[in-house]
């Protein structure tokens, strides 16, 4: 068996992939970006020891350079390197979580620069459960990690295909892994041990029921205290479309399309529930959406559907309200952020 059947036995990738991965690892190694799938969404990755790949990742997204980016490592061992001063809680979480869609916010260590933590003392980093996210970790070697946001301008909606990134970033990113659509679709869960008590600071793919099930004690939720951390994703105003968007209940959602309608403006309406019994009589100015019913389908095809109806000259996007269950906990945050204003 030859180097690259065996490498295809062993990760289930395609030779023509395994070439695609050993190019994007020379031009990381060289300085450059490579956008890459996840399971959670595309990220745009950067060798997070080169300050100057980072200041690159800053400049295609625009985004501010005191916003943190999280590091992404190819193996559990790899938060020695990484981190420092590690809580056996956050051993415990690794081991069972990663790979998975679960950062940790720990103290870094000095292989970190500080344009990767914008200037704090700690680093969020994770272990993507992605095959080709991992051959690429694996390939650019033990002693390396890529620091990479979500792939796309800062602020704006998260790219779940590599079309998404094609269309948002096109020419600025020197190459584009293809991986198909990401399986969970929302970004990781990210949970800080800066205090006593481990705290959520964004709800992701894995819920705090999980994560309490494992650490069989309580974890806090960022909302219930004030943050002292700044993290990923976390700002009032974030995964955005362009076109307005308004969390509404659902006895109040058609009542509020159809008053927009009445004044001349094209409405798309998102809905999980059936509210069809509320829905006002035919309107040419209003279209629907009907998202799954289940929070982990819904969540994966939210930013696709969000970013479709963003390029189809809608004037606002109506959002039923998520159901008020832990579950969902995830894409009311970004539904929230989605529609700050």
């Amino acid at each position: 068996m030859n180097k690259i059947s065996a490498a295809h036995q062993q990760t289930g990738l395609t030779p023509e992939q395994q070439e695609q991965i050993a190019a994007a690892a020379q031009i990381l190694r060289s300085g450059g970006t490579v956008a890459f799938p996840t399971e959670t969404v595309y990220g745009l990755g950067a060798d997070a020891a080169n300050p100057s790949a980072i200041q690159k990742i800053y400049r295609i997204k625009q985004r501010p350079v005191d916003h943190p980016l999280i590091v992404h490592i190819g193996a559990i061992s790899g938060l020695h390197h990484w981190a420092q001063a590690i809580p056996e809680s956050a051993w415990k979480l690794a081991q069972h979580f990663w790979p998975g869609p679960l950062t940790l916010i720990l103290p870094r260590s000095a292989h970190i620069p500080d344009c990767v933590t914008g200037g704090q003392d700690t680093v969020g980093l994770r272990m993507p459960a992605h095959p080709i996210a991992l051959a690429l970790l694996r390939a650019l070697g033990e002693e390396k990690a890529l620091a990479a946001p979500s792939a796309n301008r800062f602020g704006r909606i998260s790219p779940t295909v590599a079309a998404h990134v094609r269309q948002e970033l096109g020419m600025e990113v020197d190459m584009i892994l293809d991986g198909g659509m990401c399986q969970v679709g929302l970004e990781s869960t990210i949970i800080s041990f800066h205090d006593e008590i481990p705290q959520i600071l964004r709800p992701g793919g894995i819920s705090p029921a999980a994560i309490e099930a494992v650490l069989q004690s309580p974890v806090l939720l960022a909302h219930h205290r004030p943050q002292t951390i700044r993290a990923s994703g976390t700002l009032p105003a974030h995964y955005a479309p362009v076109t307005p968007l308004r969390l509404y209940p659902t006895a109040e959602l058609w009542r509020y399309a159809s008053a927009l309608a009445e004044q001349g403006l094209r409405v798309l309406v998102i809905t999980w529930s059936d509210s069809d019994h509320l829905r006002p009589a035919l309107n040419r100015l209003i279209e629907q959406s009907a998202m799954p019913s289940d929070p982990a389908t819904y969540g994966q095809q939210l930013y696709a559907t969000l970013r479709q109806a963003d390029q189809s000259g809608f004037d606002y996007l109506l959002v039923e309200t998520p159901p008020d269950h832990l579950d969902w906990l995830a894409i009311t945050d970004r539904l929230q952020r989605a529609s700050y204003h």
